[in-house]
């Protein structure tokens, strides 16, 4: 099987991606307080995360994929 350079290339950013990071960290990458994701979780607004037990854990590639979702143009720009 041959490997693809591109793959080998971006294994590291790959797995920096798809690394789970806790709710402190979430909230720094995301520029807001740990609390404020916390009521996002709570009323279903922000991004996806994982949860075992009491414990908490975000993808850092569904951060930027919802902060991707709410991208606008300018202040006017639809939501949709």
């Amino acid at each position: 099987m041959q490997t693809n350079a591109a793959d080998t290339t971006n294994a590291p950013a790959s797995e920096f991606l798809d690394g789970f990071i806790d709710e402190a960290k979430a909230a720094d990458f995301l520029c807001q307080s740990v609390r404020t994701v916390q009521k996002w979780r709570v009323t279903g607004f922000g991004p996806k995360f994982y949860k075992s037990g009491r414990s908490i854990r975000y993808r850092r590639r569904d951060l930027l994929t919802w902060g991707d979702e709410r991208r606008r143009k300018s202040t006017s720009a639809s939501g949709i």
